[in-house]
């Protein structure tokens, strides 16, 4: 039997049935979601996946990632709620996919963990995989695992085995919805062209659950805790001198009280340049190596390989002598006694991110 499957919350009790209820089949997994975005979280959630069939010795495959040809398909339902028409464009994607590769591997039956699924309609599921099997002769599986207390003893194999609990659907449309309505910043979304990992991103969270498969591996104890922080995000920043954007970096949880302001030097110490507006301070990329026992060569040196992100506090917390300083500290090649327009559109947020100790 191939069985489909969506993300590790919601196959691995599924999985674990279907064991159950089939003893003397061959089960293999399918992951082909195309619609998951971005593609960073795809790999997180093939990363849970792969592991949870470890868990459970199920061979897995991986289909196409032809996100393109998704976003073509789902064209001009991108507004429309969750279980409407574009979400069934998307199980006929995921359900025709997967009776393709059943046939291709000559398995006769076939099922989907997007049953499990409590954002899901099992009706439509139901109703595709039926056209399917009448189509092709694959019989489809049709399971109601989540009746009962089928979303209880779910719940409780997520934990027990750690797995990655995500907090979206997986698609952008999905995603800008729910964050529309929960009005908060859509952060899976930023990815700085430094590439440098920002608190509670999917790249964070990619990186810890590598960390667990690894802990797994080792049979070291471990445990996945939360712990509520102030995030930050930087929408977007530059630095002006003589009407030409200059090379600048500015340090995380940097803020102004607008979005421009206009300053000079007014005092410098240490290296340190103190501005006349708004706490604004300049360090120069010298001054930064000497804080970081770096050697950068310029202020785009830093941006594009910037050092790590509790790297970059430490030094941040350093200069300025305090962990609750949330004024903008900014690097610069070097610095004159000019006016300077500064542009920071910044946020910061009350968050939870995953620890793992």
């Amino acid at each position: 039997m191939l069985v489909h499957i969506c993300c590790a919350v919601d196959s691995h009790y599924f999985l674990e049935k279907i064991q159950e209820e089939y003893p003397d089949e061959k089960l293999v997994g399918y992951f082909y979601d195309p619609n998951i975005h971005p593609y960073s979280e795809y790999r997180l959630r093939y990363l849970d996946v792969e592991y949870s069939c470890k868990k459970l010795g199920i061979p897995l495959i991986e289909g196409s990632y032809n996100l393109e040809e998704w976003l073509k398909k789902v064209k001009g339902m991108e507004h429309l709620p969750e279980k409407g028409d574009r979400c069934t464009v998307c199980y006929d994607d995921r359900l025709d996919n997967s009776v393709q590769k059943a046939l291709e591997l000559g398995h006769d039956k076939f099922t989907t963990t997007l049953l499990i699924s409590p954002k899901k309609s099992q009706e439509k599921l139901d109703i595709i995989g039926n056209n399917l099997e009448k189509k092709t002769g694959v019989k489809f599986i049709f399971k109601d695992y989540r009746s009962g207390n089928g979303m209880e003893l779910q719940g409780k194999r997520v934990k027990e085995n750690s797995l990655y609990r995500q907090n979206y659907c997986g698609c952008l449309f999905g995603l800008t919805s729910q964050r529309e309505n929960q009005k908060k910043l859509m952060d899976e979304m930023f990815n700085p062209i430094s590439n440098q990992i920002l608190p509670e991103s999917i790249e964070e969270r990619l990186e810890l659950y590598k960390k667990r498969n690894t802990l797994e591996e080792e049979q070291k104890e471990y445990k996945i805790i939360k712990q509520r922080f102030l995030n930050y995000r930087l929408l977007s920043g530059k630095i002006v001198l003589e009407k030409e954007a200059i090379p600048s970096y500015i340090f995380a949880y940097s803020t102004i009280s607008r979005k421009k302001i206009e300053a000079k030097v007014e005092y410098e110490k240490d290296g340190i340049s103190y501005l006349s507006r708004d706490e604004v301070k300049f360090i120069s990329i010298e001054t930064f190596n000497s804080f970081a026992k770096t050697d950068y060569k310029s202020v785009k040196d830093l941006i594009y390989t910037p050092l790590k992100f509790e790297e970059e506090l430490k030094v941040r917390n350093t200069i300025l002598n305090s962990s609750f300083d949330l004024s903008a500290l900014i690097v610069l090649d070097e610095i004159t006694d000019k006016k300077y327009e500064i542009f920071i559109d910044s946020i910061t947020y009350e968050d939870v991110r995953e620890s793992l100790i």
